[in-house]
């Protein structure tokens, strides 16, 4: 590699030689500053910078090559980082680089951001404003600002690039990814949720989907602050946490289910024991006493499956205060109810749905998914006895999530489960593209309310009263 005039690309041409004849220079030799011939000037300076491009996209090619073919994407940062100045000094020293002394310096420096962090998604990483990252082939990268997705004009070299980007985000925190094993769920350094598909799975080439969350979580008051709820539904929702309701929060994808638990968590008292469980954790927590579990993927010999279902039996037998599920999709719902029924009470679990009344009809379908015949009453009979409050969470067509409904299950009528509304939304139209409505109490006192009233414990009911004059 050392012993080479110039360095090939992957498209076999030499810069060390090429390069020179094309700018009109003087052959370059290892160590001499590039210099473009003094009558094309100007020509010289576009064609140096291609040239700078071109070298650095050359030699970040050969360095991950390097680094894959020696297995060194999972060592630590520091490790790599020596590792790739290594490599700089080395190439740089010994090769007929067409770039001067400040070139070769900034060089290094991109060669090492380039490598250990994500490349063309760096910038887009940055931006605070930016909550989702969704690569759909290497032109065609799109983003969310505030609710809403555009396309952004980054872009990557190849679908080569965007799978070493994959390969160093899995490698970083243990996980696999190859043709035999397409998909995996990751989570960068700082918590964002990463989904990654490689083909065949995905017909055009490598995709990665990142769902960002802030540098620090949301809180409560922050919510309130977005629009996403009212004071009063916040004091209510933090009521029936400390009195230890099981809570369930539905919502469609990028609803804000996860940030809404997370923020109503800061409800649960500081001295009890916390036990949360999730495919990809992210959910951060402001008590002391809690345990993060997170599902294990199979090994390369398909042995090793951890699934939601089986922390949540285990995390019964780890003296929980409270359990709280990420999200439930598939049979691990009976397991959770049936923590909620035996003693567990104050649970809170997430699930994708786009109503209320849809969100218990999934339940019992993910229950009837482990396999248990059991007839449809029992299984609803689990589920109302299970579940006292449900709230669910809806992004609308303006990009801002919106708590739409906080209702009461109060039990069964025949063999449907029965619910009603404490708190709803009220749509009252648009105004460009803003939705116009209000958060309303319907009037209703939850039965909880009042039976804890009855033992003595104090909540205005001031906060249920229906708004004078609304529909």
């Amino acid at each position: 590699m050392s012993g080479e005039p110039g360095f090939r690309s992957r498209f076999g041409k030499s810069f060390g030689s090429d390069v020179s004849r094309r700018l009109g220079g003087a052959p370059v030799t290892p160590g001499q500053p590039f210099a473009p011939a003094s009558e094309e000037a100007e020509t010289g300076r576009e064609s140096q910078r291609w040239d700078y491009l071109s070298v650095k996209a050359s030699l970040l090619e050969r360095l991950l090559d390097e680094l894959g073919r020696r297995n060194l994407f999972g060592l630590k940062e520091s490790e790599i980082s020596a590792v790739i100045s290594e490599f700089a000094e080395r190439t740089l020293a010994t090769e007929a680089v067409p770039l001067n002394v400040e070139e070769r310096r900034r060089l290094a420096e991109e060669l090492t951001d380039e490598a250990m962090g994500l490349g063309p998604l760096a910038p887009l990483l940055a931006d605070p404003a930016v909550t989702d990252i969704l690569v759909n082939s290497v032109d065609k990268v799109f983003v969310e600002r505030f609710g809403r997705i555009e396309r952004s004009p980054v872009r990557f070299r190849d679908n080569e690039q965007i799978l070493r980007i994959i390969e160093r985000i899995a490698a970083g925190v243990g996980r696999h990814i190859d043709s035999a094993t397409p998909m995996v769920d990751l989570r960068l350094p700082d918590g964002s949720r990463v989904n990654a598909t490689l083909p065949p799975v995905t017909l055009d080439g490598p995709t990665i989907s990142i769902r960002r969350f802030g540098r620090r979580r949301l809180r409560q008051s922050d919510l309130i602050e977005l629009g996403m709820m009212t004071e009063g539904m916040r004091r209510f929702l933090a009521f029936a946490i400390a009195q230890r309701a099981n809570i369930l929060i539905s919502g469609g994808t990028g609803a804000g289910k996860s940030t809404l638990l997370g923020a109503l968590a800061e409800s649960i008292p500081a001295h009890e024991r916390i036990i949360t469980i999730e495919d990809t954790a992210e959910l951060r927590m402001d008590q002391e006493h809690v345990v993060r579990m997170e599902t294990r993927n199979a090994n390369i010999e398909g042995r090793g499956r951890i699934e939601i279902k089986d922390l949540v039996i285990n995390s019964l037998r780890m003296r929980p205060d409270r359990i709280i599920v990420g999200e439930v999709r598939s049979e691990e719902a009976l397991s959770m109810l049936q923590a909620m029924n035996t003693g567990h009470d104050g649970s809170m679990t997430t699930i994708h749905a786009n109503s209320p009344r849809d969100a218990l009809s999934r339940l019992e379908t993910m229950v009837l998914m482990g396999g248990v015949e059991l007839p449809s009453r029992a299984i609803r009979e689990q589920i109302t006895s299970a579940i006292q409050i449900l709230v669910h969470v809806r992004r609308g067509e303006d990009g801002i999530r919106r708590v739409e409904n906080i209702a009461e299950i109060t039990g069964m009528e025949s063999s449907i489960p029965t619910m009603h509304d404490v708190f709803i939304f009220r749509r009252k139209g648009r105004q460009g593209k803003q939705l116009i409505g209000e958060f309303a109490p319907t009037g209703i006192v939850p039965r909880l309310v009042q039976n804890l009233r009855n033992e003595g414990h104090d909540f205005p009911l001031q906060i249920f009263q229906r708004t004078p004059g609304a529909e």
